[in-house]
């Protein structure tokens, strides 16, 4: 019972070192999911919206000083942790004078996710997935940057040997439908009684 009491005061006293001489470096302990991790600044100061090694060319910057962002109780998993800590992330930002999106692009956001957008013009994105603050919002961040990528995307074109072929395939199912449905009346009609 003593060495075992003596063998948990000498791991105390490694990591109280330990501790100290992280304090005296002036490092301090940090999330895996805090936000400078998630998304570590550039030169200019604006944060990068994409983890470092899955950066792509021509991905979106998103300023997160322009963001209103706000957390509150989840109903999310977590078990009891959902009752106690703010881990529901909220990110609201005024779409119409967000001039990091292209103008085009944010007429088409409002008409894609009208829904989404209250009467102040702010739009509102969520997310309760995980029961970490940070992770929730860099899922709503992600939200975000999909949202203006499928605004972004031009609708395909059709060809007209496409939209011909489509004709005809709707014409055959209607001609074939509406034999189905003769064959069906008369089985129907040949049950019926003639009582004259």
């Amino acid at each position: 019972m003593a060495a075992h009491t003596l063998r948990g005061l000498c791991q105390l006293k490694l990591l109280a070192a330990r501790f100290s001489q992280r304090a005296a470096a002036g490092t301090e302990y940090r999330s895996a999911y805090s936000l400078d991790k998630l998304y570590p600044p550039q030169q200019d100061g604006a944060a990068c919206p994409v983890f470092q090694e899955e950066k792509q060319p021509g991905a979106l910057d998103i300023p997160l000083a322009r963001l209103t962002v706000s957390y509150c109780r989840s109903s999310g998993p977590g078990g009891q942790h959902v009752n106690k800590v703010n881990t529901k992330a909220e990110v609201r930002f005024h779409l119409a004078s967000a001039d990091w999106i292209p103008e085009a692009v944010r007429q088409k956001m409002a008409s894609m996710h009208r829904n989404k957008i209250n009467r102040a013009g702010e739009l509102i994105v969520n997310s309760e997935e995980s029961r970490y603050q940070m992770r929730n919002l860099a899922i709503c961040l992600e939200k975000i940057r999909t949202m203006v990528t499928e605004a972004t995307e031009k609708p395909k074109v059709v060809s007209k040997e496409t939209t011909q072929q489509f004709i005809e395939r709707v014409e055959k199912m209607n001609r074939e439908r509406l034999r189905q449905k003769k064959i069906h009346s008369n089985i129907k009609q040949s049950r019926k009684a003639d009582f004259d």
